[in-house]
Formats: C-alpha cells, structure tokens, sequence
C-alpha cells in the first residue's frame, strides 16, 4: 500500500500555469504506476493523465493533451502534473492515485490522496 499527498493547487488565471506535486510513502513507490484524477463540483471523478513504473510510458485524456504533462522521480518518490494554458474547465479537486498494475487501466486506480483544490479563473 503507498500513501499520497498532494500539493501544489491554486488560484490561477486562465492561460496560466500551475504543478502539482504528490509525495508517495512507501518503499515500492516505484512498483506502482501513478496518475492524476479530477472531481469537478457536480461531476463524477474523472482521469487526467497516468504514467507507467519507469516514467516510459504516459497516457491523457483528450482534454488536456497538449498541455498537461505528467512526470514522477523514483528516487524521491513523488509525481508531477505540469498544467499549462489552463482554463476556466480545469477547475476541480485533483486526486493523486496509484496502481500496482498497468498504467492505462485508469479504471482500477485507488489509494487515492486527499486532494488539492485547483481554480481557474476566466
């Protein structure tokens, strides 16, 4: 089991830029493939982008493709999301998640953190 933190959220303007950052415990962090979801007020929690063991392989969703980007570092245990040119639809809480299996079966992340509230304003 690894244990999530994430930080990183704001308040930005639309076109800006934000990172998040989650920080894993654990020693098999770099076991587990590792991604970023997304709650929207009112919506059902939704996959952003996901990244496999090594850092080889990463996989978006169509809507930040382009202007998202996920990374992680083994040796410090922790995963990115670089978000730029954001918009006013960006806007929800962003959950770190991790997986013990293949990176792009979003469906079967868990071991979710507590989320960071990420606004965009227009």
């Amino acid at each position: 089991q690894v244990q999530l933190v994430e930080s990183g959220g704001g308040l930005v303007q639309a076109g800006g830029s934000l990172r998040l950052s989650c920080a894993a415990s654990g020693r098999t962090f770099s076991q587990y493939a590792m991604g970023w979801f997304r709650q929207a007020p009112g919506k059902e929690r939704e996959f952003v982008a996901t990244i496999d063991w090594s850092g080889g392989s990463t996989y978006y969703a169509d809507s930040v493709k382009g202007r998202f980007t996920i990374s992680r570092d083994n040796a410090k245990n922790t995963v990115a999301l670089q978000m730029n040119s954001l918009k006013p639809e960006d806007t929800a809480v962003y959950y770190c998640a991790a997986y013990s299996g293949t990176y792009y079966l979003t469906e079967r992340f868990g071991s979710w953190g507590q989320g960071t509230q990420v606004t965009v304003s227009s």
